[in-house]
């Protein structure tokens, strides 16, 4: 999920996509091409002071973790809107297979 709890986010590993979903209406909302095989269900979301509310997911097979700006009905984030949908950072990683990520709300 993302932060607001409206997109429901979801790899579809054999394309190197991670699809959003709306909930609200129900439809697909964007296809986020990223590296190999993704794994969003266990990804942390957060605000980048450049990109705006983010999720992290990392890859099973490529040593990263994608950033991928996502969209919200906040105000305050309407400057990041050209990011929406998009892999907005790559984080390289010592070795692949990493399935999880968290966040710390006083970090």
């Amino acid at each position: 999920w993302d932060a607001s709890g409206r997109y429901f986010m979801v790899a579809a590993n054999a394309s190197k996509k991670v699809a959003a979903v709306d909930t609200k209406t129900g439809k697909l909302a964007a296809l986020v091409d990223t590296a190999k095989i993704p794994h969003p269900g266990r990804g942390a979301n957060f605000v980048h002071p450049e990109f705006g509310p983010v999720l992290s997911t990392c890859h099973v097979v490529d040593a990263v973790v994608s950033l991928i700006s996502t969209a919200s009905d906040y105000p305050k984030f309407a400057k990041y809107k050209a990011n929406n949908w998009k892999v907005v950072q790559e984080l390289k990683m010592p070795g692949a297979g990493n399935l999880f990520v968290t966040t710390y709300p006083t970090s």
